[in-house]
């Protein structure tokens, strides 16, 4: 056994970043299937498919939240800890757990390793594995606690103590995960009139969806504030916060005036004005709806589109594109407006691989969403005119969106999916939750390469 542990741990390490970000997550959705398909007392009634196993791990470990059966009636008690188990494991990152037991068998990773799972190295400074596993389990299990005790004090003060302490531990874990699963089947539309509940599940959401880097980053600020007065907050933390913010507030605004007579006729004021602030946090990642999306505007599900495309932040438990990245484009743009020849902000240049790369990011994130909203449109759409098929073209998208995002919200297409769309929704899931690390690795890997020093001829082409 021993030899086949240093086998495993020898082969483990001569892994390259990218390969065991991947690999890593590849091995947990297999073993999450595996339970599906072989662990007993999962499930109320029959089992799940190899497909629709397949679609509920990946779903679990990219902590996104599509789902092709009720999580609430289809998995016993057993089955929905199951599925917890993958979100938990799935939003810490696997990369964090590998650290872990190569940090418990003496080895240590490479530095651009753990920089690339963390994105520490935005602040400048490096921890050791063990130091930096510590803190990120720490800070996680934390908040969850945190939220899982508040929710359940709360859920109890109308009902049975021990009935509302599952549901809030549950809800408590995929809130700060960004997952999005509920282990009701109205996920939270039970709560349109309850703001005490939507502002918590909210905040964990939030707190997920900045990162640990970002958390770090405050908390070492606000301990140092009296002891050095000048000590401040990093630019990436300033960025990310700032554009989270910007981003909730405009959404808060829209969503409310948008809904404000279609899913909120329902609702008095406060309610309208507290569910408006609940869409904004939950579709840029999280994937929990107190409204029915099939019902909402246009307005509102496209301006969803947008949000899920962004996402949250580097280091965290959430999807998208990142808020850094969107950031950086923006900065790009107004500073080649300006007649810049580099991109700054807050006094503050951008060094230019970090511009290529959100370049590269946005590049790539929609070639694979257009491809994906193709896809779906080819595959799961007849062949006829728009005028007389049952479903149409927008909760395609929106379904795309969401998969490649890893938000979780959806328009009622995933129940409707065949094989072919359920194949490709998997795809998506696994691509968008791994997809950006492995290009970061991907171009650090070059940089180290004699070829990344040859430059050749310049030739320029015409643009616009």
């Amino acid at each position: 056994m021993l030899n086949i542990i240093q086998g495993l741990s020898t082969l483990w390490g001569r892994l390259r970043p990218a390969q065991l970000f991947v690999g890593s997550f590849v091995v947990l959705v297999l073993v999450g299937m595996l339970g599906f398909m072989v662990l007993p007392g999962l499930y109320t009634g029959e089992g799940l498919s190899w497909l629709d196993a397949l679609f509920t791990a990946t779903s679990a470990v990219c902590v996104t939240g599509l789902i092709v059966v009720d999580t609430a009636t289809y998995f016993t008690p057993l089955g929905q800890v199951w599925i917890l188990l993958l979100i938990q494991l799935g939003g810490l990152g696997i990369i964090t757990l590998g650290s872990l037991i190569i940090t418990a068998l003496n080895q240590r990773l490479p530095l651009r390793t753990h920089a690339l799972a963390t994105g520490i190295e935005v602040l400048g400074t490096y921890i050791t594995p063990r130091e930096l596993i510590r803190r990120i389990f720490v800070f996680t299990f934390a908040i969850e606690i945190v939220g899982a005790l508040v929710l359940w004090i709360w859920w109890s003060l109308e009902g049975n103590w021990e009935i509302s302490f599952w549901p809030a531990l549950f809800h408590s874990i995929s809130a700060f995960c960004n997952a999005g699963f509920s282990t009701w089947s109205d996920s939270l539309m039970q709560f349109q009139k309850d703001p005490i509940s939507l502002g918590i599940i909210s905040l964990l959401i939030i707190l997920g969806g900045i990162g640990f880097v970002v958390m770090s980053d405050l908390g070492q600020w606000w301990n140092r504030r009296s002891e050095r007065p000048g000590h401040r907050l990093s630019l990436h933390s300033k960025i990310t916060l700032f554009t989270t913010l910007i981003l909730i507030v405009v959404g808060w605004i829209l969503f409310t005036i948008f809904e404000w007579k279609v899913t909120f006729a329902s609702l008095g004021p406060v309610d309208r004005i507290v569910n408006g602030f609940f869409m904004s946090i939950t579709s840029r990642t999280a994937g929990f709806n107190a409204i029915d999306y099939g019902a909402a505007s246009d307005s509102s599900n496209f301006l969803t589109i947008l949000l899920m495309s962004v996402g949250g932040s580097p280091g965290s438990t959430a999807g998208g594109l990142k808020t850094t990245t969107i950031a950086v484009i923006i900065i790009v743009a107004w500073s080649r407006l300006r007649g810049m020849k580099s991109a700054s902000i807050l006094g503050r240049s951008l060094p230019e691989d970090t511009v290529q790369q959100a370049i590269g990011f946005f590049t790539l994130g929609f070639v694979l969403i257009t491809a994906g909203i193709f896809a779906f449109t080819t595959l799961e759409l007849p062949y006829v005119s728009h005028k007389v098929t049952e479903r149409g073209f927008l909760p395609y998208m929106f379904e795309t969106v969401s998969a490649f995002n890893t938000v979780g919200l959806s328009m009622g297409a995933t129940s409707l999916l065949g094989t072919q769309g359920k194949v490709i929704t998997i795809i998506l899931m696994f691509i968008g939750r791994v997809g950006p690390l492995t290009l970061a690795a991907a171009v650090a890997a070059r940089s180290h390469r004699s070829i990344s020093k040859i430059k050749y001829a310049t030739e320029d082409v015409m643009i616009g």
